[in-house]
């Protein structure tokens, strides 16, 4: 009976040592095996047999692309302005074994390698180009690391920049800024207006004066035709004058009266006389 115990006995612990040799990877990781301590070999996906007892599964490694996330930071430009940046970079284990015996944490090792090389890159810049050179400092980054990850067998698949933006105090100055050059602009603007419509206005004036000087002198030419005329007509005639200073005379009281100031015309006694006073002093 104790035959029995015993034999049944070995065959389950024969069974559970065949199980424990049998390891079987799953699709998208590959497991690292130790044998007594110290690194054999990399299982890769599917059917695997190890050595129970003396060869262990010390690590599981995904082959998958993984997504590491760099938290945000603020970093220092060239010009001495402060920008907030993030990134997020894409990785894949192609060695597992560097990657779990090259560096005690390889993801936190590459979130501060790509912040540092960040703050590197972005303080040999100027803002306006940090904030518009996401390209540029996207291809100096993947640079920068790439060969140093390469020791760990990981490759870096890609780095995005999420976001790169001017720290608050940063935006607070750069709209008080774009609101001082928006005025500067209006102001410029407003002057220039003012500037033409003042030569405008001027050289108006100057052409008003122009024409009425012009007109004066066309007046004063049909005037003195005008008079001439009238001389030759009259010649030492009064009763043509009279009549038409008298026709004058009307005219001008009519306008005096309608006019909203009344005033006192004081006139000759005898307005013959004075025209014939005029005609004398003339001649």
């Amino acid at each position: 009976m104790d035959g029995i115990f015993v034999i049944f006995a070995l065959l389950i612990l024969a069974l559970v040592t065949l199980l424990k040799g049998v390891r079987l990877v799953p699709q998208g990781s590959k497991w690292v095996v130790q044998r007594l301590g110290k690194f054999d070999r990399t299982l890769p996906p599917g059917l695997n047999f190890t050595i129970p007892y003396i060869e262990t599964v010390a690590y599981k490694v995904t082959t998958k692309d993984i997504v590491l996330d760099i938290p945000s930071q603020e970093v220092i430009t060239r010009d001495n302005a402060v920008i907030i940046a993030n990134a997020v970079a894409y990785i894949n284990i192609l060695t597992p074994e560097k990657a779990v015996y090259g560096i005690e944490n390889y993801e936190i090792a590459i979130q501060t390698l790509v912040q540092t090389s960040l703050r590197s890159i972005v303080g040999e810049m100027d803002l306006d180009d940090a904030l518009s050179s996401r390209d540029h400092i996207k291809a100096k980054l993947k640079a920068a690391i790439s060969d140093d990850i390469a020791d760990w067998g990981i490759t870096l698949k890609t780095v995005e920049i999420q976001d790169i933006n001017p720290s608050k105090t940063m935006q607070h100055a750069m709209e008080e800024q774009a609101a001082a050059e928006r005025q500067r602009r209006a102001t410029v603007t407003r002057a220039d207006g003012e500037k033409h419509a003042a030569i405008l206005e001027a050289e108006g004036r100057l052409e008003a004066s122009r024409r009425d000087a012009e007109a004066k002198v066309v007046l004063a030419e049909a005037t003195k035709e005008a008079i001439e005329k009238v001389t030759e007509a009259i010649q030492d005639k009064e009763l043509p004058a009279v009549y038409l200073l008298g026709e004058r005379y009307v005219e001008a009281m009519k306008d005096i009266s309608k006019s909203q100031n009344s005033k006192l015309v004081v006139l000759p006694a005898d307005l013959p006389a004075a025209v014939r006073g005029l005609m004398n002093a003339n001649r």
